[in-house]
């Protein structure tokens, strides 16, 4: 079997290698081959996967590559962890929406917009191009904002399931917290991606969510730094992307502040590009954990694995809402807990979305519709709309001003502008 990971130079990528070695028999892996555009990154990444498999043992080859084309061909599944424009990019998405008081960030509100705009072009151009070479691949899309990339994917036709770590990030920490193991615990896991809740926690089929709250309330609300009571308020954990929709201006302030999360990762990763230089090392270094991705190797081994193994299991993925959420239209992409077998994810059954959460899906489901037709059609009047749409915004002088801003620092990354 043979994988491919787009954006391969990533500092992430250790963190998924060191999963595909540990879990090897869940996901059997003849070759890895890591794909990026950046050789001088590819070298160092790519020594440190060879030696992170040969240390475990694992009788796999590792392979990298420049060349697109070639690293698909014959792929059983492809992995998108790419970032157009590098860090550069994200420090300006985390810093320009700040002068018109709105939260800078790489994923929501206009930074996110902005990443969706540079991101969905060459996602689809890459995807065109692993249908041409392997049109039996499944695309596991990690690459943010992940709906949005998620829905461009599926609308044009490819097999293409997206993933997130905060789900399996919920898991691992609720699990510690009642000191069972994480495979006992299940979530009512739902929303949008970096939009979601969990309405309830099972452990033996019993929902422990009220026990979780009256026990562990104090060290849940320091995670999402969000009010200790406000989870019970709600009757659901959010996940930690909620913090920009029920504290923006609190966040805004904080961010004006403080260096951007983009300056610090950029400084992480030249430290980890220094480190994977070093011949000796066949392990992720422990600074890695501070990079971000937790549990994202586990995460994706679980769905690749399902996916080529046809095994039906259950895994929280962005997919098809299909009429799962009644309130949404059937195209829009959903994060919920889904079978996974050889046809795809196939989303289980919700209960009724309480309306102090889905208006606010609706809501964001609107705007990365207006996001996905701006990326794909381009024109000012269109990335308007979709800032204009977007709740973290929503007035027209403001979004009109982000505009602007945002097409005078993307140009260069904008075919049509």
């Amino acid at each position: 079997m043979k994988l491919a990971v787009v954006g391969g130079g990533s500092t992430y990528t250790p963190e998924l290698v060191d999963g595909f070695a540990r879990l090897r028999a869940a996901l059997p892996v003849d070759e890895l081959v890591l794909i990026d555009p950046a050789a001088d990154r590819l070298e160092p990444v790519g020594g440190l996967a060879r030696r992170i498999f040969a240390r475990q043992g694992h009788p796999g080859r590792v392979t990298w590559t420049t060349d697109l084309d070639a690293g698909v061909d014959g792929a059983a599944a492809v992995l998108l962890q790419l970032r157009v424009g590098g860090q550069a990019a994200r420090a300006q998405d985390e810093t320009w929406p700040l002068e018109c008081g709105c939260v800078g960030q790489e994923t929501t509100g206009a930074g996110g917009l902005a990443k969706a705009l540079r991101t969905v072009p060459v996602v689809l151009d890459i995807a065109e191009r692993v249908r041409r070479r392997s049109p039996d691949a499944w695309i596991v899309d990690f690459t943010n904002p992940v709906g949005i990339v998620t829905r461009a994917l599926l609308t044009a036709g490819h097999r293409a399931v997206g993933l997130c770590n905060v789900a399996i990030g919920f898991q691992r920490k609720f699990a510690a917290l009642l000191g069972v193991t994480p495979p006992e615990v299940t979530l009512g896991h739902v929303g949008l991606n970096h939009l979601t809740w969990e309405r309830e926690v099972r452990v033996g089929g019993v929902d422990v969510l009220p026990k979780l709250l009256a026990e562990h309330g104090d060290a849940i609300a320091a995670d999402l730094r969000l009010p200790r009571d406000l989870p019970a308020r709600l009757g659901a954990v959010p996940s930690y992307y909620l913090r920009y929709f029920y504290r923006h201006d609190e966040v805004v302030e904080e961010l004006r502040t403080k260096p951007s999360r983009a300056e610090e990762v950029a400084a992480m990763e030249r430290e980890l590009l220094e480190m994977y230089r070093d011949p000796t090392l066949d392990e992720k270094p422990a600074l890695l954990a501070k990079r971000g991705g937790a549990y994202y190797s586990e995460a994706a081994v679980a769905l690749t694995s399902a996916l080529l193994g046809d095994t039906g299991e259950v895994q929280v993925v962005n997919t098809l809402n299909n009429g799962t959420l009644p309130f949404l239209p059937d195209d829009a992409v959903i994060e919920v807990p889904a079978a996974v077998d050889a046809r795809g994810a196939h989303p289980l059954p919700v209960r009724p979305l309480e309306p102090l959460f889905s208006g606010l899906v609706a809501s964001v489901t609107a705007y990365e519709h207006l996001a996905l037709r701006a990326a794909l059609e381009g024109g000012r009047d269109r990335v308007f709309q979709a800032l204009l749409a977007h709740p973290l915004i929503g007035q027209d002088a403001t979004a009109d001003r982000l505009t602007d801003t945002l097409i005078a620092h993307n140009r260069r990354h904008l075919a049509w502008a």
